[in-house]
């Protein structure tokens, strides 16, 4: 029986103060904490009151990973008080700076699991390691090539899989003993990291081609074999290796990619809510999506399939999306385009001036596009003659700036809509605050993947469906878009973050849904919402006994 000081260190059952009396007399703790007991209310204002007092938002996240390493159930009691305020300090865009001095700061591992593509052969003994018998339905893995906006940082990436599971557990409800982030290090190409003294990681070049792809491969088997009922959340993989791990498991296996189907979905979502606002129809816009990466191509796909789904042809669908990136417009023969991207170019012989068109502004002017969407993380890429070109010939422009963290975002939003005359229908990929034009305010909807992953994957687990396909992803953004409230002046085209736990049961419910429709949920579930419901953890101290027998 766990007792004594494990109790105490096991994050995942640790209740400090709120041990009872008799909690304590059974299980080995008596003397081992101050006599008062408090609740878990009291806790929660005593921590929070504490938080108040930090100064930077950097000092503020470490302060509550302190809480999240020694506490679980007080943290996300916490975070659930306060969900719009700590969303940017646990994850993006503080999150960022937490991994750029992740080597400096790093005390506890929080529960990962660090694995290495040099020696995939300690992968099963890891995992369970790092499982500690508990129950995993849900891993969040990285390799850390595309961390966010600021690219490959190595072994440091793993806080990408934690941050991602806290969000899970606080926005859908996912029981956090049954999460596990792990961390691939294939090595990295970050300089910076390599000279580092201080670097925790591999210190070489990260292994590519066949031999990483093997990895992946037995990393994919031992994950099945140990956690036959996980969701395996692919998070922040390189462009060159994201869409063909997800093009090989996804129809094989209960996974998904954040990266390239998170982001299609959230977009979409967006695109839905503003058309809610405009009454325009979606087969109506024509796409420039600038920066075709994973993301940039995530979200193509996301909105072509919707197309075809309302009645275009796949031809005729092909026909209302522009890709542009590094090189400028992307044309049939441009060089070194991708898979994804080869599908969606265009030929030359449309312009009378594609030799110009390596320009935004040039590009706009010539496609004239209604919808505009950035993962470049190109800052201030949006310029105001841009904005202007593209409000000339759109009534409404929807335009969704959402590179992050802020120090790469391609306009704030306060800018687009003056540049618009007040017109655009504006979302960003971080936090930003209202804009006032002209006596209205502007609400601006975060067009971060956190308001749809944790919805997608627990509504897949919550029926243990056998694969999260397109339908699913499309039930997703549909009830997310729904939620816009679009009879009100300056509405936002997604639902504000405060409310992250209830829109989170609405998709959730609908994925449950759509996998139950398709005969994809597992024998006996068909009731979409109780399933949600009983799968759904409370941040509360639950009877100690019925904790412990879960862990022996």
């Amino acid at each position: 029986m766990i007792s004594g000081y494990e109790l105490l260190n096991n994050p995942f059952l640790n209740r400090g103060t709120a041990f009872t009396t008799e909690e304590r007399k059974q299980h080995g703790l008596l003397g081992l904490l101050p006599p008062r007991v408090k609740t878990i209310d009291e806790q929660a204002d005593e921590i929070y009151a504490l938080y108040q007092k930090k100064g930077t938002l950097i000092e503020k996240r470490h302060f509550l990973m302190e809480i999240f390493n020694n506490n679980r159930t007080l943290f996300f009691n916490l975070m659930g008080r306060h969900i719009n305020e700590f969303m940017p300090i646990v994850y993006d865009p503080v999150i960022a700076e937490s991994i750029e001095e992740y080597n400096e700061r790093f005390v506890k591992p929080q529960n990962a699991a660090y694995l290495t593509v040099d020696h995939p052969e300690n992968n099963r003994e890891i995992l369970k390691n790092a499982a500690e018998g508990r129950d995993i339905r849900l891993i969040v893995v990285t390799d850390a090539e595309g961390i966010l906006g600021i690219g490959d940082w190595g072994v440091n990436g793993v806080d990408i899989a934690v941050g991602k599971l806290m969000v899970y557990t606080a926005a859908a409800g996912i029981n956090p003993a049954q999460v596990l982030p792990v961390s691939i290090d294939a090595g990295t190409n970050n300089q910076e990291l390599l000279d580092d003294k201080n670097y925790l990681g591999k210190r070489h070049a990260r292994i590519e081609g066949q031999r990483y792809f093997d990895f992946i491969d037995q990393f994919v088997g031992d994950v099945e074999s140990l956690f036959p009922k996980s969701l395996l959340h692919f998070e922040d993989f390189g462009r060159g290796t994201a869409a063909k791990i997800l093009d090989k498991y996804q129809d094989k296996i209960l996974t998904f990619n954040d990266d390239i189907q998170g982001t299609g979905v959230i977009v979409l979502a967006g695109v839905l809510g503003a058309l809610n606002i405009t009454k325009e129809k979606l087969t109506d816009q024509t796409f420039l999506t600038f920066g075709a990466g994973t993301a940039g191509m995530g979200i193509v796909k996301m909105l072509f399939e919707e197309l075809v789904r309302q009645g275009l042809s796949e031809q005729e669908a092909k026909q209302h999306f522009y890709l542009f990136d590094r090189q400028g417009l992307l044309f049939d023969d441009t060089e070194g385009l991708t898979p994804e991207q080869a599908r969606f170019t265009r030929s030359r012989g449309e312009f009378d001036n594609a030799a110009q068109l390596t320009d935004l502004t040039a590009a706009i002017k010539a496609v004239q596009p209604t919808v505009m969407v950035g993962t470049s993380t190109v800052h201030n890429a949006f310029t105001e003659a841009a904005i202007r070109e593209m409000a000339a010939h759109a009534k409404h422009p929807i335009i969704f700036p959402i590179s992050n963290p802020t120090k790469k975002i391609e306009a704030m939003p306060d800018d687009v809509m003056n540049w618009s005359d007040g017109r655009a229908l504006v979302a960003t990929g971080i936090p930003t605050p209202a804009v006032d034009y002209q006596g209205v305010q502007y609400e601006i909807g975060q067009a971060n993947n956190a308001l749809i992953y944790p919805g997608v994957g627990f509504g897949a687990l919550a029926v243990q469906a056998k694969v999260i396909n397109d339908d699913m992803l499309a039930a997703a953004a549909h009830a997310l878009g729904g939620l816009v409230d679009a009879d009100q002046p300056g509405a936002a085209v997604l639902p504000p973050v405060s409310k992250l736990a209830d829109f989170s049961k609405k998709v959730a419910e609908a994925v449950a849904q759509s996998a139950i429709d398709q005969g994809l949920a597992a024998a006996g579930i068909t009731d979409a919402k109780q399933a949600v419901a009983d799968f759904t953890w409370q941040a509360e101290y639950k009877p100690l006994d019925q904790e412990l027998a879960r862990f022996e």
